[in-house]
């Protein structure tokens, strides 16, 4: 397991480039930022070179995925509504394809970076993505989404500030930290000391960039303020530890309050056995001491006190987003949903492989793309009849399966899961309100937009919409 700190300034001084520290320390800055038209959002150009790379970011040597030589990759700072303008050059020895996690690509669907609505960049070509965060704030990361890619590097932060004009519910904090956190398969006890100023307020951007295993984030003797979770302002909670799960993201504020000493950073797998760890040291600057006690890990191995901590993550309906009136709701009681479809998923063996499918129907990858089947109208590539809005008994198969819809329905989707492990899913494009809550998930989505979209489980199950 690893994780790696990104440090940025105050927002107000965002454009001035960003300092990377992890076992080696290094320097990120913007490409460049170039606004093309007075009074348009400014345009941020990019290009990113992928390659392979022998690393060791555990203390063992082993193959990665660099972008730009960086591993991670480099981050991403940038403000609501700005235009990124992103150039791939794909130097791998197979195709290659990013995809931006929690960007809604507004009109765009085929800028997401997902099979079925991109084309893997081949061998010695580029791809140019033109993505924007239109009216979103929050921190963000981006990973490959093909070929398992992901395990071997490739991703990196993307936070989205708010424009200087909007206010954010707390105090600007003296600077912020991107720590990028996940399941490696080497081990090693090397500890990073970090040095932070007494009586300041910092925060630090979370992100769980693994493929499989739910991170518990903790800080020595100080108590996190949750403050924003994927995107929207939080009601702000206290909190010793976080459980954050694969794929999600969270920021929180914490005040260096304590008596001035050495004090550990941990990042452990709570549910697994054995637990593996990964530490840091967070330092006063007005102290000589290093960490000391038993490292501050609550083995939990039941995943119930998990739910119940996910349970007090609300969006604080007050407070504004990327625009200046506050975030809002629709009024629950009073909609009338469409379609109710409720999605278990399983991990079957088909012809003696193990797989995962989604009511019995295990995805696949299709050779012709499906937007451009949807969009040309070609048939026999996909199937809207193969996978059902229920559950039901019988066999596992594979399919090409997309679930229709239309546009402005109100959809009810109950995600069921009768494994043992906790399972993260991700809706392309979309935010979801989350409506219930026990041992299954209900979430409301509203379809606003009349394209095809993902729906998939973090271990590359996929629904499409």
């Amino acid at each position: 397991m690893w994780y790696r700190f990104g440090r940025k300034s105050p927002r107000n001084k965002m454009r001035n480039g960003s300092v990377l520290v992890h076992l080696i320390v290094g320097v990120l800055g913007f490409l460049s930022v170039i606004s093309l038209v007075e009074g348009e959002d400014p345009y941020n150009f990019f290009t990113w070179i992928a390659t392979y790379g022998t690393i060791a970011p555990l203390g063992v040597p082993q193959q990665v995925i660099l972008i730009n030589g960086q591993f991670p990759g480099p981050r991403l700072d940038v403000v609501t509504n700005d235009n990124l303008i992103i150039n791939v050059i794909n130097k791998l020895d197979e195709p290659f394809l990013l995809t931006w996690n929690g960007i809604k690509q507004r009109k765009n669907s085929w800028q997401d970076g997902v099979l079925g609505t991109n084309c893997p960049i081949p061998p010695n070509s580029n791809y140019t993505y033109k993505i924007q965060p239109k009216d979103q704030i929050g921190t963000y990361t981006y990973f490959p989404s093909t070929a398992m890619h992901r395990a071997a590097g490739g991703f990196g932060g993307l936070n989205v500030y708010a424009r200087s004009v909007i206010p954010v519910p707390y105090p600007t904090p003296a600077s912020d930290f991107t720590l990028l956190i996940g399941d490696w398969y080497k081990t090693n006890h090397k500890i990073l000391i970090v040095l932070f100023y007494a009586g300041k307020t910092y925060m630090f951007r979370i992100s769980n960039v693994g493929l499989s295993t739910s991170i518990s984030f903790k800080i020595q003797g100080h108590k996190m303020k949750l403050v924003e979770c994927e995107g929207s302002h939080t009601i702000q909670n206290d909190h010793e530890s976080l459980d954050v799960h694969v794929g999600q993201s969270l920021s929180v504020l914490v005040t260096l309050d304590q008596p001035p000493k050495a004090y550990y950073i941990v990042a452990y797998t709570p549910f697994t056995k054995p637990i593996l760890n990964m530490t840091a040291g967070l330092r006063y600057t007005n102290s000589q001491t290093s960490a000391s006690g038993p490292l501050p890990i609550d083995p939990k191995y039941q995943m119930h006190s998990s739910m119940e901590q996910a349970r007090t993550f609300r969006r604080n309906l007050t407070a504004n987003a990327a625009r200046p009136n506050p975030q809002g709701s629709f009024h629950y009681g009073s909609i009338k949903t469409s379609r109710t479809i409720v999605l278990s998923n399983s991990a079957p063996l088909i012809n003696g492989k193990q797989r995962y499918a989604v009511n019995r129907a295990s995805y696949f990858n299709p050779d012709t793309p499906l937007k451009l089947a949807d969009y040309f109208n070609i048939s026999g590539v996909f199937s809207t009849d193969t996978i059902q809005s229920q559950p039901a008994d019988g066999s596992a198969f594979l399919a090409t399966s997309v679930l229709r819809s239309g546009l402005h329905d109100f959809l009810e989707i109950v995600f069921q899961n009768n494994e043992n492990e906790v399972q993260s899913w991700h809706l392309d494009g979309y935010d979801i309100w989350v409506v219930g809550y026990v041992f299954q998930v209900a979430v409301y989505i509203y379809l606003i937009k009349s394209k095809m979209w993902k729906l998939d489980l973090a271990r590359n199950e996929v629904v499409t919409l």
